[in-house]
């Protein structure tokens, strides 16, 4: 009797102890699930550039009630918090520096709208994102990874703590498109007068504003109403400003000027401020060439023109004298009413990679 007893204990006792590892994954995955599972789809498509998928919530809405973040080292520990859900602290900061950029808007022979875009750094590691939020609009943009500041040995498709580190990138967005047609980028604005709004309101920097706009904004109209609601916090160093246009064919740029959001309708942007103030043209002479190479063109262009648009305007065109280097890191030729893009890594245009929104089942990206 006593041995029967005993081994009906360690049965239950095993099944409680089951039960127990069963019920503490089960948590888990409730906590972690969404993050593992953005963290396994990341890959490499080339050397230096990566893709990513994140379907779910990645916190940018409690992130907004939390007040946002004034800086991007707040943006930083805001983000850790978030994927490790408070269990744990890591070292970094995620920044931005100067850098170039240039934004084309036209229209094809269909009448259909193109939106271009170059991005100027120096040599670094991408990521595509494609995110599906649980609250807002599908998008895809893109992110230097530079900007994360993990250090140099950091790996982003490497072991899970990388993997997971290289979720922050859905904060650092430097251009992208949603699934309504809207289409973003940030560019430097021509000198070093940083934006601090304080009237009160919730604190964005420079890259979550573009990550609000993408979540939340259908057109022009929503994203210029969308910013007026928020206080700006340029990233450190530099002013910046941002390129907006719709599939409806409104194109802006936003500017801040003494703390004042300046909008003014442009189809060209490069690096030099374009607003009607006492700073209008202040930026560099490369600048104003690369503007005049984009403004020239008044005909229509197809996707292949508005690439060899932007190939004109790339960095590789424009080599530096005094040892400083620079190249158009990508370039991306968005189609807001289609819903897809195609992306040129590192000045390569021969190759592109298609991006696609709203597409049922498969990879957001075809080679």
């Amino acid at each position: 009797m006593k041995k029967n007893t005993g081994k009906r204990i360690l049965k239950w006792g095993g099944i409680t102890v089951g039960i127990l590892i069963a019920v503490i994954l089960i948590g888990a995955w409730a906590m972690f699930g969404t993050i593992l599972k953005a963290a396994n789809s990341i890959e490499q498509l080339e050397p230096g550039l990566y893709a990513m998928e994140y379907a779910g919530d990645y916190g940018f809405d409690d992130f907004l009630q939390k007040g946002g973040a004034k800086s991007d080292s707040e943006l930083a520990d805001y983000i850790i918090s978030f994927l490790s859900h408070g269990f744990y602290k890591i070292e970094s900061n995620v920044q931005t520096g100067s850098f170039g950029c240039s934004t084309i808007y036209t229209r094809d022979e269909n009448g259909s709208y193109l939106f271009g875009r170059n991005f100027d750094w120096e040599e670094s590691q991408a990521m595509i994102v494609h995110t599906k939020p649980k609250n807002g609009y599908e998008s895809v943009s893109t992110c230097c990874l530079d900007f994360l500041s993990f250090g140099e040995e950091y790996v982003p498709d490497g072991s899970l703590m990388e993997r997971m580190q290289s979720l922050a990138a859905v904060y650092v967005p430097l251009d992208g498109m949603n699934s309504e047609g809207l289409a973003v980028a940030d560019l430097i604005a021509g000198d070093k007068e940083e934006t601090h709004q304080q009237t009160g309101k919730v604190s964005l920097t420079t890259t979550t504003a573009i990550r609000l706009l993408l979540d939340k904004a259908a057109n022009v109209d929503e994203a210029i109403a969308l910013l007026r609601q928020y206080d700006m916090h340029s990233s450190i160093g530099y002013a910046h400003h941002l390129s907006i246009a719709d599939a409806t064919g409104r194109s802006v740029v936003v500017e801040y000027v003494g703390g004042e959001m300046l909008v003014t309708e442009t189809r060209v942007v490069t690096n030099h401020y374009l607003a009607d103030c006492e700073k209008q043209g202040v930026g560099s002479e490369q600048s104003h060439l690369r503007y005049d190479i984009l403004s020239a063109h008044t005909g229509p262009a197809d996707e292949q023109g508005v690439r060899d648009l932007l190939e004109r305007g790339a960095q590789k065109n424009y080599p530096q004298s005094d040892g400083h280097y620079e190249k158009t890191l990508w370039s991306i030729v968005y189609y807001p009413e289609g819903r897809c893009a195609d992306f040129y890594f590192s000045e390569n245009y021969a190759h592109s990679y298609a991006l696609v929104l709203l597409e049922k089942g498969g990879s957001f990206w075809k080679r």
